[in-house]
């Protein structure tokens, strides 16, 4: 036990001194964007969504890899063991947003689990035009995001979760192309205060700088304009600038208002600051209903509280159900949407199952 909570100090105080040296930089100037992978801060699954981002602290199974690696080795009730998750969210201007994501325990009842993650944004294809051609030379070229990683997180005690994510990160549009690699890292625990107050942090996107390359920087050169006799047809390459990734801080906490055998109320709130925006926070509601065979969700939120008019959106809202199966095998479903004012609805669909 002395070992475990000494473990538990030595990853709080790993969590925070990573905090307090990011969000000095953070603090230091705005650098609203200013990075590069926005996608990487966008929030992946309709259940986050449809809470207004605000969760951090009330996530668990393979949904869970997208927002705190150490909810992952949370079991909740009818949720516990392997946990699949597939998520489409249906951007404006013809962008889809797919996360999948796996969890496997290492062994039973151990508490220690394995996730696996990736997350793909499609820009959808364009016509490639020049000034001749302007309708189009007939050939398209693409754009898109991808973030793979893998997670391994564990209880190292009954309230106290820790873990971390791994993470390669990819960025491509037409024939160029940047990646890099990052860390993820979070923790949560439960508390016996107020009805069981659960808190919880991470910390996302410790990692290295993008720099494009690719074909299209590279140029034939004259090196000398002024001499006939030199080689006119040098090849030359454009040195793109570096960017860095959106490093993202967020705790938050999660209070039950109402808890019963059959009914639990939730309300959430997030604080939120990355370093290519302002500090911002994210609060959602959750009620839910609860049986041995079924748990139905109603959810609503209202994110960037302090962005005001800088964003197009505040208000979201979904519901979801998870239900369980004779054979113990668990299918879940979450819908959320969210309004733009100006850009029109949009709309997640999120398939789970627990074996």
């Amino acid at each position: 036990m002395k070992y475990i909570l000494k473990t538990s100090k030595k990853a709080c105080t790993l969590v925070v001194l990573i905090a307090v040296i990011g969000t000095s930089q953070i603090l230091a100037q705005s650098r609203v964007g200013t990075s590069a992978a926005p996608f990487l801060t966008m929030g992946v699954g309709a259940k986050g969504q449809a809470l207004g981002h605000a969760n951090t602290v009330n996530t668990s199974g393979a949904e869970a890899l997208f927002w705190n690696p150490a909810a992952i080795s949370i079991e909740n009730r009818g949720e516990t063991g392997s946990s699949g998750f597939f998520s489409i969210n249906q951007l404006f201007v013809d962008v889809d947003v797919y996360g999948a994501g796996l969890v496997l325990p290492l062994s039973e009842g151990s508490g220690k689990n394995f996730g696996f993650h990736i997350n793909y944004v499609d820009y959808g294809r364009q016509k490639i035009r020049t000034v001749e051609l302007q309708e189009g030379t007939g050939a398209t070229y693409g754009a898109n995001d991808l973030s793979i990683g893998v997670t391994y997180a564990q209880n190292l005690t009954e309230s106290f979760h820790f873990g971390g994510t791994a993470k390669f990160i990819q960025q491509r549009i037409y024939d160029m192309h940047a990646e890099t690699f990052a860390v993820d890292l979070g923790f949560i625990l439960k508390t016996e205060y107020l009805n069981g107050l659960t808190i919880g942090a991470s910390i996302s996107n410790f990692g290295g700088q993008m720099q494009m390359d690719g074909i299209n920087s590279e140029y034939f050169i004259d090196i000398d304009e002024t001499s006939e006799g030199d080689n006119g047809n040098i090849l030359g390459r454009v040195n793109m600038d570096r960017w860095d990734l959106p490093l993202s801080f967020k705790a938050g906490v999660s209070l039950p208002i109402v808890e019963q055998d059959n009914m639990k109320w939730l309300i959430l709130s997030e604080a939120q600051q990355t370093s290519d925006n302002d500090l911002n926070v994210d609060s959602g509601s959750e009620f839910s209903y609860i049986s041995n065979t079924v748990k139905f969700h109603v959810r609503g939120g209202y994110k960037d509280l302090l962005l005001g008019d800088k964003v197009d959106s505040h208000i979201t809202y979904g519901a979801g159900f998870v239900l369980k199966t004779a054979s113990g095998l668990a299918i879940g479903v979450d819908f959320a949407q969210v309004p733009y004012e100006y850009l029109g609805q949009t709309t997640i669909v999120d398939l789970k199952l627990f074996f």
